[in-house]
């Protein structure tokens, strides 16, 4: 990839310190700690020599310590762990004004409206490879800080075009033109610089003068859902790197994290991945979710089952299935509302969706059948009996949210899944329209056959008024409770006509257009909705991941003692502890990452090729040569060079506009020429 003017320029640098032989020498020097000493004495008495297995010692026992130099285990685009404190990071007014020249140059770039298709065109004449270096040259020392800037310019005309909608058209045109120059400003990044771009985080000054949280790059897309962005293979490559544990989280202070490449302790085998902090990374996150959600399902549809005993005295108190089901059910509660507290404190309550809201239903019903349950068994006889089916009749409401709505989310890491849900989840955000209408136009007949019904004297109860509105809404209509009325009926018929035939209309025509909007680019919309989920998963600030249900024991147990003992000790307590409540889910993690990662394993990938999935494309597959018996032969492949064959092939990187002026401007050129050779010749 060609380097582009303004990449790879550094502003300075952090001197970091000199590690030798476990003690830093030169830049800093602090005598060894008390426990790095007892260490040290360990190792003379027992006669452990080995460097290596000193370092996984000191990598298991004192986190943050290391005995010895720490080698680098990366794959895939990551740059070394010291390139990320390459670049000083810009102070907020820097990137505020980085932000403003960007938005000048985007007012310049269309002052007139656009349609988004001539923009997001690969070939578009808006954004050409002039316009792309024109904004790299306009970033100056702090082209890693334009993708933020862009996407930030982005969120800021989306702001502009629905706060006045006379310049609707030119400002949804202006942010479409921020999101396709961030793409493409990344794609033509030297490849050892795109992960930075994405994951460095920067402040801003916001217009009240406060400075604004720290976010990086893929983080404002994920939060402005930018499809366009977060579909670029770059943006994938960073999501991935995040999902397999490759790029971590580092915690700094103040609650800050940022994010730098996984360090693997001694040499690249079993030991060096036996890592507690490896329950962080998404992908393990998300397989034991699946499994603790299996077990709860299990759990639940035995539970419910306990009713079908009731005349059993033996069943008056919590049977094992009910236990299991109310543990992992507070467990759930516990991580969903520790979730909701960070991101709601560090991030943004725009980061939450649909799912976290069904999430709180769920969970706010099984703590109310849990309620009831104990207050039934505590309880005589006959509130213990009432109290036990107002338990069971809760977690009957909680059977559609789990097998259905709950689940969903657990397995949209498959493609089809998570398709289904962003369907699903689009169509329940267009029908807000429908169900406002549709509380409006309840309230104005429900007073209306009220009054009528109490006019005679007799009215009903207010609910029954409310159940037939609500049977004829599921096209069950009662008319013999309003048939000595006519008035009555010529108002719920009224109510029938706009429910049915109108509303119920304008609802389809919603899940329809919800529908063709996600079907149209499903592959970009299911990538943009999978960065959200690694990104959901990775930006509450946690230091100690311990999944559901063991975050009760760090709840109960280990979080108390944090405001006891050092922060060293309490790191070693979370160290042990993780280590012997994950010991297996740990072993299979360790013996996968060294043994099985098709990315280290040439022999598990190639079982897991595909016979039609086609080899990694080399300069060495355009002039192929043949067999031995073949080239003895005289046969030959490459008779024409490769070189020679694509001069043929039309230029599909620029559209025929831009075609068609260079043309104009070569021919100009040669008319230009011609007449100085006439001039010169008179």
């Amino acid at each position: 990839m060609p380097m582009v003017a303004g990449y790879g320029h550094v502003t300075g640098t952090r001197p970091g310190p000199c590690v030798i032989s476990g003690t830093q020498t030169g830049c800093d020097t602090p005598r060894p700690s008390a426990q790095t000493s007892i260490y040290n004495f360990a190792f003379a008495i027992l006669g452990v020599a080995s460097p290596n297995l000193q370092r996984r010692v000191y990598a298991f026992c004192m986190p943050g310590e290391s005995n010895g130099d720490a080698e680098d285990d990366r794959t895939g685009l990551l740059p070394p762990e010291s390139a990320y404190y390459a670049h000083d990071y810009p102070q907020p007014e820097t990137v505020t004004n980085l932000i403003k020249r960007v938005r000048a140059l985007t007012l310049q770039l269309l002052p007139v409206e656009v349609a988004p298709e001539a923009i997001e065109d690969p070939t578009s004449r808006v954004v050409t490879p002039q316009v792309i270096n024109a904004y790299i040259e306009a970033a100056g020392d702090f082209v890693h800080a334009l993708p933020y800037a862009l996407l930030r310019s982005r969120k800021e005309f989306t702001w502009d075009a629905y706060t006045n909608p006379a310049d609707y058209g030119e400002n949804m045109g202006r942010a479409t033109a921020c999101e396709v120059l961030a793409r493409r400003v990344v794609h033509q990044a030297p490849s050892d610089k795109t992960v930075l771009m994405l994951s460095t985080r920067f402040r801003f000054k916001e217009v009240d003068e406060g400075v604004s949280e720290k976010a990086s790059a893929l983080e404002l897309a994920i939060d402005s859902h930018c499809t366009i962005f977060l579909s670029s293979t770059e943006a994938q490559d960073v999501v991935n790197c995040l999902w397999r544990g490759q790029l971590v989280q580092k915690h700094e202070g103040d609650h800050d994290i940022n994010f730098v490449p996984y360090k693997q302790y001694g040499y690249d085998g079993f030991w060096a991945h036996l890592n507690p902090g490896r329950l962080s990374v998404p992908r393990y996150q998300n397989i034991f979710r699946i499994v603790v959600w299996i077990l709860f399902l299990f759990a639940y549809s035995q539970a419910v089952r306990e009713p079908l005993d009731k005349l059993n005295p033996k069943h008056s108190e919590l049977d094992p299935w009910e236990i299991v089901m109310y543990v992992l059910g507070l467990a759930f509660s516990f991580d969903d509302l520790h979730k909701l507290f960070k991101l709601l404190l560090f991030v943004s309550w725009r980061t939450l969706g649909f799912w976290d809201v069904v999430s709180v239903t769920t969970d706010s019903l099984l703590t109310a059948a849990f309620v009831l349950r104990v207050v039934g068994i505590a309880s005589s006889d006959p509130q213990s009996a009432t109290f036990r089916l107002r338990a069971f009749q809760c977690l009957s409401f909680v059977a559609p949210l789990i097998c259905d709505a709950e689940v969903i989310p657990v397995f949209d890491g498959f493609q089809p899944v998570g398709t289904m849900q962003i369907c699903v989840s689009r169509m329940l955000k267009e029908s807000g329209i429908f169900f406002g209408l549709l509380a409006l136009l309840g309230i104005g007949f429900l007073q209306g056959l009220y009054a009528l019904d109490a006019a005679d004297g007799q009215n009903d109860q207010a609910h029954e008024v409310v159940h037939v509105l609500i049977q004829a809404l599921l096209q069950s209509p009662n008319y013999e409770m309003f048939a000595a009325s006519t008035s009555g009926q010529w108002l719920y018929y009224g109510w029938n006509v706009a429910t049915s035939v109108i509303l119920i209309n304008v609802l389809v025509s919603l899940f329809a257009s919800a529908y063709d909007d996600v079907v149209e680019d499903a592959a970009a919309e299911y990538l943009t909705y999978f960065a959200g989920k690694v990104g959901g998963m990775i930006r509450a600030p946690d230091e100690y991941v311990y999944p559901a249900p063991f975050n009760i024991i760090e709840i109960l147990l280990i979080a108390p003692l944090e405001s006891f003992v050092s922060k060293q000790t309490y790191a070693t307590i979370n160290r042990y502890v993780m280590m012997v409540l994950f010991f297996v889910p740990l072993c299979a993690i360790a013996l996968y990452e060294a043994e099985l990662d098709p990315a280290k394993n040439r022999w598990v990938r190639d079982l897991l090729a595909h016979p039609d999935e086609g080899g990694e494309d080399t300069p060495e597959f355009e002039n192929p040569d043949v067999h031995a018996e073949d080239a003895a032969k005289g046969l030959a492949i490459s008779r024409v060079p490769f070189e020679e064959l694509v001069r043929a092939f039309p230029d599909t990187t620029r559209s025929n506009e831009a075609l068609m002026l260079n043309e104009i401007g070569a021919m100009r050129e040669q008319i230009k020429e011609l007449k100085e050779l006439l001039l010169a010749k008179q």
